[in-house]
């Protein structure tokens, strides 16, 4: 078992992460996804700058240092999509009160899929909504990460399929967010 260690990325992170990312698009969806559905969620799938700046965007490495994952949370309106996808974007923030928290932009190496990374980056993510005061989590999850988070608590809300020329299905889903138990006395 490899021993992974985490932290927020940086703008000098960028590049890592588009490269990660595009290897996961590419690879991961393909046993879900049509080639032309692939090349279509591109579209909509991608970084969002915003969770950096935010530093809510976290990257994990293994042991050698080696980026194996990313994924983030946001206490921003924006459900999915990246900097190039102007239009799915809104930087309003939520209501902890009212509002689920978004859990964003998870990716995970192709060659390291089945290792915990995408476990580890939602429960960090989990954790540090919970402590900015949010109860739920809501995410648009492809169909290659569904399974994932259905294991993880996660249920779907909705389908949809994204506009454009060649649609692309994505569920909506969520979670209740519920404390940690306490250690036994």
């Amino acid at each position: 078992m490899t021993d992974f260690t985490h932290r927020p990325a940086t703008e000098a992170d960028i590049p890592a992460i588009a490269a990660l990312m595009a290897r996961a698009i590419d690879r991961l969806q393909d046993a879900f996804l049509t080639p032309a559905q692939v090349v279509a969620s591109r579209a909509v799938m991608g970084l969002d700058t915003q969770l950096i700046a935010d530093r809510t965007y976290l990257l994990v490495h293994d042991s050698n240092g080696i980026l194996v994952g990313c994924g983030g949370w946001s206490r921003r309106a924006t459900l999915y999509g990246g900097d190039h996808s102007a239009s799915l974007r809104n930087a309003a923030l939520l209501d902890p009160a009212t509002d689920a928290a978004r859990i964003r932009a998870m990716y995970t190496d192709p060659d390291r899929t089945r290792q915990g990374i995408g476990r580890l980056i939602l429960s960090l993510c989990e954790a540090a909504a919970r402590d900015a005061g949010f109860d739920r989590a809501e995410m648009m999850a492809t169909l290659a990460g569904e399974p994932l988070y259905r294991s993880c608590g996660y249920a779907p809300i909705e389908w949809i399929e994204t506009p454009g020329d060649t649609p692309v299905p994505m569920v909506r889903m969520g979670k209740m967010l519920v404390a940690p138990s306490p250690p036994p006395s």
